[in-house]
């Protein structure tokens, strides 16, 4: 059985295998085909994955048809797409229903890991959390850079500068290392989710936790969060009001599985914020969280800075791509029976049953 992967188009930085994972896969007794200059932009040479086991090959479209299993980023352009063979399989992070269903008309099985179940045994193939982690990392470093001015109190002859105040919007996988990231460089920091669960681990970092009194708890049986009522943002939307008006930076990092991310911070809060703050819209691809943010656009209102990055992994594509590759991993040894020597489709495994968008029948 041979796997396969080519470049992803530009602006995409990352890609599916490096070479550490070309020599683990090829130790399950797969081959490996790669094209030419695969991970040069990265620093990965052809001689290093040579040297791991696999094969470059000077054409893509040569990778595409003689691959049983290949391996992505993000979907394919259409044209690579159409040199893929039937019933070959095809591994991306992520896939929207709506945006891609045309590729729902091929026969081939693809395979979306932002549907992985919430289970033990799917964490080392979560792309969502490796990639999130990262994600609330990169958005306090570059709300920092925007914001111009120290974080961390600071006492001099001069005077004493206070400590920054950053607010982070949703306390999932992103926003919990925003927190940690924030508190190590001595920001003081505070967290809103509609999850009450998150609160103890929001303050577990440091972080103090804010809520709406009386509120339920808005959580998923898959411990995502879920749509607030009417009543809950009214209230929601007075306790942002106060905290917005004091905060320096806040990162929004919220969203709702299956449908455009919530509206949280209004053009009201935008407007009371002091000049010179700092917004960073994780969720801009999705719709934003915050009023005027676009995606890969700084929108300045009244001297707030309104950051929208489409994609946060190309500031750390090196990183972000070792653990993307890991995940690709370790999806594929589940995918792979060794004693039989294919890639087997078994719809009573919960990973491939949920993470399996469309079979080639």
């Amino acid at each position: 059985m041979n796997v396969g992967s080519t470049k992803e188009k530009s602006p995409e930085k990352r890609i599916s295998i490096t070479p550490d994972t070309s020599k683990s896969l090829k130790s399950l007794g797969l081959s490996i085909f790669l094209e030419k200059g695969y991970g040069e932009s990265l620093g990965f040479s052809d001689q290093e994955y040579k040297e791991k086991g696999a094969e470059i090959l000077n054409d893509p479209k040569e990778v595409l048809s003689r691959s049983n299993l290949i391996c992505k980023v993000n979907l394919p352009a259409e044209e690579e797409f159409n040199s893929i063979k039937e019933k070959s399989n095809l591994i991306v992070s992520n896939f929207n229903s709506e945006k891609d269903k045309k590729f729902l008309k091929s026969k081939i099985n693809i395979f979306a890991l932002n549907f992985l179940p919430r289970i033990t045994r799917a964490q080392s193939m979560d792309v969502l959390s490796s990639q999130a982690n990262l994600a609330g990392y990169r958005a306090v470093i570059e709300s920092i850079y925007e914001f111009e001015k120290a974080v961390p109190m600071m006492m001099t002859a001069a005077g004493t500068i206070p400590a920054a105040k950053i607010l982070v919007v949703g306390a999932g996988v992103a926003g919990l290392q925003a927190i940690a990231t924030a508190k190590r460089l001595g920001a003081i920091v505070s967290a809103t989710d509609v999850r009450i669960s998150a609160k103890e681990q929001v303050e577990s970092l440091g972080g103090k936790f804010l809520t709406v009194e009386g509120s339920e708890n808005l959580e998923t049986k898959g411990g995502y969060a879920k749509e607030a009522g009417e009543e809950f943002k009214k209230k929601q939307i007075q306790m942002l009001e106060n905290a917005a008006s004091k905060s320096d930076i806040i990162i929004c990092t919220a969203l709702i599985p299956g449908k455009p991310a919530p509206r949280i911070i209004n053009e009201k809060m935008i407007d009371n914020m002091k000049s010179g703050s700092v917004i960073f819209d994780l969720a801009v691809t999705q719709g934003g969280n915050a009023a005027y943010s676009e995606t890969d656009k700084i929108v300045i209102k009244k001297g707030v800075k309104i950051i929208g990055m489409g994609n946060v992994m190309n500031k750390l594509p090196l990183t972000a791509s070792n653990l993307y590759a890991k995940n690709i991993f370790n999806f594929v040894k589940n995918l792979y029976s060794k004693e039989k020597k294919q890639f087997v489709i078994n719809m009573e495994d919960e990973i491939i049953k949920n993470t399996l968008i469309k079979g080639s029948n």
